[in-house]
């Protein structure tokens, strides 16, 4: 298919580098600053929690109290493309190395279920294993 003039032109498409984003919160919802933010299946900001179909945003740069608040009243700062720890639960080994972990809580990784998994949203994928706690980005 030939390109229209419009097409054939040059163009200056604004851009962001997506690090930080805003991201408008759940009703009722409170997500500490420097815990996992999820996405829900409207397209707002949770807390990390046992739930099947949320999408791992990233971490919470601030605090977000919209508990008073409707869908979208307020919005949380997420910091994305950047390894976070997070706590493990016992069940994340090394064998998870480059592997999809589970979102436990707002703060916790799990695997128990292995791969398997139906009952927890994913999380990122596990870049390393430390005393304290799972990095995953």
């Amino acid at each position: 298919m030939a390109l229209t003039d419009v097409q054939k032109a040059d163009v200056d498409a604004p851009y962001i580098d997506g690090e930080l984003i805003p991201v408008p919160a759940a009703a009722g919802e409170l997500i500490p600053a420097g815990t996992i933010v999820c996405i829900n299946a409207d397209g707002l900001a949770v807390g990390g929690q046992v739930a099947p179909d949320l999408v791992y945003a990233g971490r919470a740069e601030e605090r977000a109290d919209n508990t008073g608040g409707g869908n979208g009243d307020i919005p949380v700062l997420v910091r994305r493309h950047k390894a976070f720890r997070w706590a493990n639960d016992g069940t994340v080994t090394q064998a998870a190395l480059g592997k999809r972990i589970f979102i436990l809580d707002n703060r916790t990784l799990t695997n128990a279920a292995g791969i398997d998994d139906t009952t927890h949203s994913p999380s990122g994928v596990v870049v390393m294993l430390a005393s304290d706690g799972v990095w995953t980005e």
